[in-house]
């Protein structure tokens, strides 16, 4: 598949290469953009009506402020998950808008609506109420927030490669959807602490910004996580496999409802229930999801430390290149040794050529397997243009971090005699032997 000349090739144009020469006006980008944009921007509107009309103004400023500080720590580790090969932030900022106000706003008109059918269906609001929240809210709260990742998953393909990029933008969806939540829910506790005024951690604001921002911050991420798997593992199966991506999608969903179910009825199982549910169920949960993204991105490390030999062999790479690209600190030095010597724009450079080598490493290792795309010679092309239009910055840097972090080797000497050197004929060296640092970038 390396078997390009070592020079930049352009993708083909015109129609082979992809584009539409007579797109109708709903086929094109800035219509699109547009129109999902001005979707967002009614549903923020909506949803901020709504919010400040349940909890007032003072107690949606007040809720705004508690709900909006876990938001940049879960947006700061979705993207050090995702640093092996980092998505666009277009699409992060996509997904936070979604939750944050499309899902939001599905949630709360049709969780009322659905609660309010059942009261008035069976003449009972207690059981109405519990009902909607464990058996209705988690359907259409995960529903509405799969929907981001869908779209995600079918007009960003090339983004949406494997495991991490479904955790990343499932994560950020759910992210931006816990965050309208926490505003309506503290917004609507400061309200209630203001009719009965308690104040301090007595108040049911302290108690609410306990459960929901210090014990469980991850609660709604968590579950669509799991959905977000389930449409990453469909990312790795090859295109002819059409009922294996339509049924694990569907299977992450479920799972994702399930717990969002069992986390909304903790409160029905007894005084200690949320804590037995917290404890037994929601920790382990996470740590478990937290082995497996970070397994599965060393996994990543080492294929692109396995695919991109070829392309050295074939001239579009240095040697040291492979082994500093499938290492998180070769990289880190690779952009500070940019920065130090070129300053920020070098810094740039460098990390886009190492997010497009990355790129190129899982295009080649799903081509091997089989699941490339009809589209693989034009964006392997693509990959190795941009590699090639940034070499002259970025292989001094990684060169650099390659020899920094190379291991140390060993030098002992020979058991038999050496002729020409010191000491011919002698067992023992004459100087004590000690390891020396070499150049050895493929020792893993």
């Amino acid at each position: 598949m390396a078997t390009f000349p070592p020079y930049p090739t352009h993708p083909p144009t015109g129609p082979a290469g992809g584009a539409l020469r007579h797109a109708h006006w709903w086929q094109k980008k800035w219509v699109r953009y547009g129109a999902l944009t001005t979707l967002l921007a009614l549903s923020g509107l909506v949803i901020l009506a709504l919010v400040r009309e349940q909890t007032g103004t003072e107690g949606f400023l007040v809720g705004l402020g508690l709900a909006i500080l876990p938001v940049p720590l879960l947006i700061a580790a979705f993207r050090w998950l995702d640093r092996v090969e980092p998505g666009p932030w277009r699409n992060l900022l996509f997904c936070f808008a979604w939750g944050a106000c499309a899902a939001a706003l599905i949630a709360i008109v049709a969780n009322s609506f659905a609660t309010r059918w059942i009261a008035t269906a069976t003449a009972d609001p207690s059981s109405a109420d519990t009902l909607g929240a464990t058996v209705i809210a988690p359907v259409v709260e995960e529903s509405a927030k799969a929907a981001a990742v869908l779209l995600v998953f079918l007009f960003r393909r090339r983004d949406f490669t494997g495991i991490v990029d479904g955790v990343v933008i499932a994560g950020v969806t759910a992210t931006g959807f816990a965050f309208t939540e926490n505003i309506l829910y503290l917004g609507t506790a400061f309200g209630t602490d203001q009719l009965t005024g308690d104040r301090g951690i007595a108040s049911v604001t302290a108690a609410t910004f306990f459960v929901r921002v210090i014990m469980s911050p991850f609660a709604h991420p968590l579950f669509t996580v799991l959905t977000g798997i389930g449409f990453g593992i469909a990312a790795l199966s090859a295109d002819r496999h059409h009922l294996r991506r339509v049924l694990l999608p569907l299977s992450g969903l479920l799972l994702a409802m399930g717990m969002h179910a069992v986390w909304n009825g903790s409160s029905t199982f007894g005084e200690y229930g949320f804590f037995a549910v917290y404890a037994a169920f929601m920790v382990p949960a996470f740590g478990l999801l937290t082995w497996l993204v970070i397994w599965t991105r060393q996994r990543e490390l080492k294929t692109v430390r396995e695919e991109l030999p070829a392309y050295a062999v074939a001239g579009w790479l240095t040697p040291a290149e492979p082994f500093a690209l499938g290492s998180m600190r070769a990289r880190r030095i690779a952009r500070q040794y940019a920065r130090h010597h070129a300053g920020r724009p070098a810094a740039r450079a460098v990390a886009q050529y190492e997010a497009y080598a990355t790129s190129l490493a899982f295009l080649r290792h799903r081509g091997r397997r089989g699941r490339a795309g009809a589209d693989f010679v034009v964006r392997e092309r693509e990959l190795l243009h941009e590699l090639w239009a940034r070499r002259d910055v970025a292989r001094p840097a990684l060169d650099h971090a390659a020899r920094t972090t190379a291991p140390p080797v060993p030098v002992v000497a020979a058991p038999w005699p050496m002729y020409g050197v010191y000491g011919y004929g002698q067992q023992t060296a004459p100087y004590p032997q000690t390891a020396y640092p070499a150049y050895n970038p493929y020792q893993s």
